[in-house]
């Protein structure tokens, strides 16, 4: 009885400590520190397990922790921030992996349990496989493995079929006595099946709302699976994981202007060109000399990062040629929209790692004003959410999304590499627009040239 006192007051204080590192979380003073927070009221959760009265296979436990954490840490090591969002992706899918695994366990063992938990058993195997089969082939297209959408025919209709056939499986299965192996293997092959068919056909423009989704999957199905094993740690930070990551994938469809079932049903693919009217008018290119002139003899300009930046790797010139026109006397700003890069918060990611500093780092609401007052919108790599057409064209798939107003500067400048249409299919009519000149080029080496030129400019 003391024992197990102890154990339930030990997950309640780390259970305290996860949630306050993850509210730490929350402002980009405090990130850091609750990070380290959340590490370690993880770290203590896996310790007080072990405390856990009639704990068996002590020594399994102990070589899984060291084999994963190895591999992480590993990873976590040596990969670039480039590779963030599929490293992000996969992450997710692990745990998504265990706890569909731990429902494995729990069914092959046969046990048997009231309505409530065998419900929560199947919920949770299914949420857990659908976010680790999904996660894969998040982390696939984002590596280049898979290079474009795929959609059946009638997708909507093969998903609500499989969808229907994985529950009806599934509660069969878990509200069984003694389920056999192959109706267990069955269930489990329909919802790593469920979790391909609904993320194959969704392209990059919707990968960090998907990213955000299959977190909060993750979480959910590692709150159910604790109900399930009667763990509070897991509960809560699952539960909370969940709810937070829901809450996260609300805010970034809010910010495209699209519910999610329609980011799940009706995916943003190369498909969606056909929508819209057709942009006239020709892009104007300069030169990288006439790019640096502008914003070295301009008074304020904003730059808005986007995923180019990030394949490029080149969030460290943009703040060296940032530095450089901040010491001429430029105000310089950075403009970042909520759906930006390919995950959650990505050109945040790349902008701190380049060492921008924070306050001059602005969300869509906080700088959308400022544009009309700005000499130069430098765009880099970015597309959809600069696209005016959001504000214009009632029949562009992206009416109604809000949009950085880059096209409102006196000049614009996009960095991009060619002049296909982005990710979405969408064409974009700002870089068309009369004030809007095209650098070509990768964003390290454009940039690069650009810092050259305003070099010279000093001397």
């Amino acid at each position: 009885m003391t024992s197990n006192w102890f154990v339930n007051m030990a997950y309640f204080v780390v259970a305290v400590v996860f949630i306050l590192g993850l509210k730490a979380m929350a402002s980009p003073v405090s990130a850091r520190r609750g990070i380290v927070w959340a590490g370690f009221a993880m770290v203590g959760a896996t310790v007080v397990t072990f405390f856990t009265p009639g704990l068996h296979n002590v020594g399994l436990m102990v070589l899984a922790i060291v084999l994963g954490g190895g591999v992480a840490w590993y990873s976590g090591k040596i990969v670039k921030m480039t590779d963030m969002p599929q490293m992000v992706a996969i992450y997710n899918g692990m745990g998504g992996g265990a706890a569909a695994g731990i429902a494995a366990i729990e069914l092959v063992r046969g046990v048997p349990h009231d309505g409530v938990t065998s419900t929560l058993l199947a919920l949770g195997a299914i949420i857990g496989a659908v976010a680790f089969s999904g996660s894969c082939v998040a982390f696939a297209k984002l590596q280049g493995l898979m290079t474009k959408a795929i959609r059946l025919r009638a997708q909507n209709n093969v998903n609500f079929f499989l969808t229907l056939a994985t529950f009806g499986v599934g509660l069969t299965v878990a509200y069984a006595d003694a389920p056999g192996g192959f109706e267990i293997f069955l269930f489990f092959a329909l919802a790593l099946a469920l979790g391909v068919v609904l993320v194959m056909p969704i392209g990059g423009a919707d990968m960090p709302v998907v990213i955000s989704l299959l977190n909060a999957f993750t979480g959910l199905a590692v709150g159910f699976k604790g109900f399930v094993i009667g763990n509070p740690a897991l509960i809560v930070a699952g539960i909370v994981v969940g709810a937070s990551g829901m809450l996260l994938t609300q805010l970034m469809a809010k910010a495209m202007n699209r519910p999610i079932r329609n980011i799940i049903f009706t995916p943003l693919t190369g498909a969606a060109a056909e929508g819209g009217e057709a942009v006239e008018g020709t892009m104007r290119e300069l030169s990288a000399m006439d790019a640096a002139a502008l914003m070295r003899y301009g008074q304020k300009v904003i730059i808005v990062p986007g995923y180019g930046m990030a394949v490029a790797g080149a969030q460290h010139k943009v703040w060296e040629m940032a530095q450089l026109l901040e010491e001429g006397g430029v105000e310089v700003s950075f403009a970042i929209h909520p759906v930006a890069g390919r995950m959650p918060g990505h050109m945040n990611v790349l902008l701190a790692e380049a060492g921008v500093p924070y306050d001059k780092i602005f969300d869509l609401e906080e700088i959308n004003a400022d544009f009309a007052q700005a000499d130069v919108a430098l765009v880099i790599g970015a597309n959809d959410v600069v696209n005016p057409v959001a504000r214009t064209d009632k029949s562009s798939p992206i009416y109604g999304m809000p949009i950085l107003n880059a096209d409102l500067a006196q000049n614009v400048i996009v960095v991009k590499r060619g002049k296909g249409a982005g990710y979405s299919g969408i064409e974009n009519a700002l870089f068309y627009k009369d004030n809007c000149r095209m650098l070509y080029g990768s964003a390290q080496e454009a940039i690069g040239q650009v810092i050259q030129h305003v070099k010279a400019l000093e001397v």
